[in-house]
């Protein structure tokens, strides 16, 4: 095991998976369900809420995503993929038996366990709910560490929110408090509608004992932090995931460095405090 967790810390090698299940979430998002060949390999994996994988699709390329599930959920690794280029778009096309590579797990995930005692505000916005949904399973495992927790999840249309089975789950779940938002809703939809910032305002939070995990769209993320600080919270109490800017995820090609710091390596996860320094710092 000791070799395999070595083998498991070389940043260059993927280990091979095997596609356990592919499922369309909405208009140009799959979500995969892989799981490594070798036990050892699977055995040996442990994951923080927020972490990445790189998932190398062999003779096209790889991207990094976030890690959709729980780690103290067993079963395979889950991942979520918006069709954006070739990569995403070939990857796709993939069914379950197919094999793809993973390496990882990259960055230094949300600090759920330094902020035991508090209440946790998750705010998702479209495709940004997949590395927070693994902040929600792990607060709903670990649901007597936490004063609260809260998710605000919005999308533009009710067809792009993912997860559709979970969200009913967990709205039915009085562990946890679930707020939902389109920009535009249709003919089937009952709730709420606008976008996530304002939401969160109208929902009227308040900073005390509350930190507020973000992922999505950068200008949502841009709008939520604006809102935020407005309310009242501090810089500390605000942390972002910028992983829209990844690729190699070990900090070699240069593509998701900001100032000093790049992405992959220092994050992808950023306190308000440290993105204000890092935004001085260019």
């Amino acid at each position: 095991m000791a070799a395999v967790a070595e083998d498991l810390r070389n940043p260059y090698r993927p280990h091979l998976a095997t596609l356990e299940q592919v499922r369309p979430e909405g208009p140009g998002i799959m979500t995969f369900r892989a799981q490594f060949q070798d036990p050892a390999v699977a055995e040996a994996f442990h994951a923080k809420p927020g972490q990445f994988i790189e998932v190398s699709l062999f003779g096209v390329g790889e991207c990094p995503f976030g890690l959709a599930k729980g780690p103290d959920r067993p079963g395979p690794l889950m991942f979520s993929v918006a069709q954006m280029g070739k990569v995403t778009s070939e990857l796709h096309r993939l069914r379950a038996g197919d094999i793809i590579g993973i390496r990882g797990p990259y960055g230094n995930g949300f600090p759920v366990e330094e902020h035991r005692g508090k209440h946790l505000l998750i705010i998702a916005g479209g495709i940004g709910l997949p590395p927070l949904r693994s902040v929600v399973e792990y607060g709903l495992d670990h649901r007597d560490d936490y004063e609260q927790l809260t998710l605000v999840y919005g999308a533009r249309s009710p067809e792009l929110l993912v997860y559709k089975d979970a969200l009913e789950e967990w709205s039915n779940d009085d562990r946890i408090d679930v707020h939902l938002t389109v920009d535009k809703g249709d003919e089937t939809w009952t709730g709420h509608e606008g976008f996530v910032p304002q939401y969160c305002e109208e929902l009227g939070f308040t900073p005390d004992n509350t930190v507020a995990y973000t992922v999505g769209p950068p200008i949502m993320i841009k709008f939520v932090i604006i809102t935020l600080t407005q309310m009242g919270f501090g810089d500390d109490q605000i942390l972002a995931s910028l992983e829209a800017k990844m690729k190699c995820g070990i900090g070699k090609c240069g593509r998701c460095n900001v100032g000093p710091k790049f992405v992959c390596l220092d994050g992808p996860v950023f306190s308000y405090r440290e993105l204000k320094a890092l935004g001085e710092a260019q």
